[in-house]
């Protein structure tokens, strides 16, 4: 594994001087950091061609995190990570293609980490590591082949089978950090009737991003109790163990099924529709709504988003909360109205205005009182109308305002390439749901983006995060912080 990773280190700086001259990259970068493929390869007629007229794609990045915690006892935090990737995608040969693409973080600076024994501390920097290697072999290092797909094309039809990344409602690549969230199974995405996108997925297993290894989609600790080698992400419903599964004589292996389309046959208007489903155990489906409105110079667009979440089994195994510590007995007490069911339902409201280098947005979500939001795959339900950076606003009751605005000052022609991006959400938790339902306090969140590309290759962002809280119930302030990022990219 070491001759891997230092194999791959090479492969990219070695790959990084080849392509230093190119004038437009192969990939461009999204804001959500998501990649967009300006090249792809040409169709070819033998297998040979297939693999000599193939693309690769580089990826040099770190991150650097800190994290400061108004009350100290919570454990004040950093992390770096430094790394990259490599992928490869053949040309197609009669539709079919496929593309690999291997994975590597490094923290190789002692100082600018946590000791091992203090890396259950770490928060959103964690994902520059895997917290279960460290625990387990004292590794800060992660090496793994994240993508690993073929795929058939027919007409404005794909076909993925294996290792990959899938964007819908609910689950996304969310590739902020160094190596990003994928699934293993089945996917298709079609384009061939007029203004409508479609797309449908089974998936089998999910990597985290600080994984090296893939697992269930839902369960919560694997078979020893140990909490970090599962599904472990910040929204996962930590009743669901793999303990309460066997003990209800329930499977701990599970699928995600996801079926979304998108239409736009409607001039101005977006509409569309997502199912996503953990058979036997939890689904939902979501529906949204956005209307553009053009005045003038200005283009208005008010948009809604509702989510009906229904229980298919798993309320009764894991509870109302995703602390995992609810049930029928103890709801009442904890501010939950019905301790062993997660149907509930999250709607959303937002007015964005935009007109020349600004975009501004008011945003508002509301979760019903009776469950939280099961969504461990990395899509936030809140995303796009009220989610604040870091956090998980999609637990029963709770309420959240949010005002956003976006400058580009490299379109304004005063800064080229710069631009930013400030945010500011009042959210109103449940304080009854702080003591086993592990509700927050209400708080307000301020968070500002700063966004420089430097070369048409090479983004740099800083990122700040201040979260002032209320105390909670128990007089201790556990809410409370500053957050601090910044990450460098660069692609060829």
């Amino acid at each position: 594994m070491k001759i891997l990773k230092i194999s791959l280190v090479a492969a990219l700086i070695c790959a990084a001087s080849v392509s230093a001259d190119e004038a437009k990259p192969k990939r461009s970068l999204k804001g959500n950091m998501t990649e967009v493929y300006n090249t792809l390869p040409k169709s070819v007629d033998n297998i040979g061609a297939a693999f000599t007229e193939g693309v690769f794609y580089g990826r040099l990045r770190a991150n650097s995190f800190r994290w400061d915690w108004k009350d100290n006892a919570n454990g004040d935090n950093k992390a770096f990570g430094a790394g990259g990737s490599i992928l490869y995608k053949t040309a197609p040969l009669y539709g079919i293609s496929a593309t690999a693409g291997l994975y590597y973080s490094n923290s190789p600076i002692s100082n600018w980490r946590q000791d091992n024994s203090d890396v259950g501390d770490v928060k959103s920097g964690k994902d520059t590591f895997s917290r279960y290697n460290v625990k387990k072999d004292g590794d800060w290092q992660m090496a793994v082949l994240a993508q690993a797909y073929l795929q058939y094309n027919i007409s404005k039809t794909d076909f993925k089978f294996g290792r990959q990344i899938f964007e819908s409602a609910l689950t996304a690549s969310n590739d902020t950090k160094m190596i990003p969230n994928t699934f293993e199974g089945v996917s298709v995405e079609s384009k061939d009737l007029p203004d409508t996108t479609l797309k449908a997925a089974y998936f089998t297993a999910q990597k985290l991003r600080d994984h090296t290894t893939f697992h269930d989609v839902l369960t919560f600790k694997d078979s020893s109790g140990e909490s970090w080698d599962n599904n472990d992400d910040s929204g996962v419903h930590k009743g669901i163990t793999h303990a309460r599964l066997q003990a209800a004589n329930k499977d701990t292996d599970h699928e995600l099924i996801v079926a979304a389309v998108s239409n736009k046959s409607i001039p101005n208007l977006k509409a569309d529709a997502t199912y996503t489903a953990v058979p036997h155990m939890v689904s939902s489906i979501i529906g949204e709504l956005n209307y553009a409105i053009a005045i003038g110079s200005v283009t208005i667009t008010p948009g809604v988003r509702y989510m009906k979440q229904f229980d298919n089994g798993a309320g009764k195994i894991g509870g109302a909360s995703l602390s995992g510590n609810i049930n029928a007995a103890n709801a009442g007490l904890n501010g939950y109205k019905s301790g062993d069911s997660l149907d509930t339902s999250l709607w959303m409201a937002r007015l964005s205005a935009a007109v020349g280098a600004f975009k501004g947005q008011v945003g508002y979500s509301k979760v019903e009182d009776k469950a939280d939001i099961v969504a461990p795959w990395r899509g936030f339900p809140t995303g796009g109308y009220t989610r604040a950076m870091a956090q998980l606003n999609w637990k029963a009751n709770a309420e959240t305002l949010m005002f956003e605005a976006k400058y580009d000052f490299g379109k304004a022609d005063i800064l080229d390439g710069f631009s930013t991006t400030a945010r500011y959400a009042i959210q109103d938790s449940d304080e009854a749901k702080q003591g086993k339902g592990g509700g927050q306090a209400d708080l307000t969140i301020i968070h500002i983006d700063l966004n420089q590309q430097i070369t048409p290759q090479l983004d740099a962002k800083f990122r700040l995060g201040i979260v002032n809280a209320d105390s909670r119930v128990t007089g201790l302030n556990k809410d409370s912080y500053n957050e601090y990022r910044f990450e460098v990219n660069y692609l060829f």
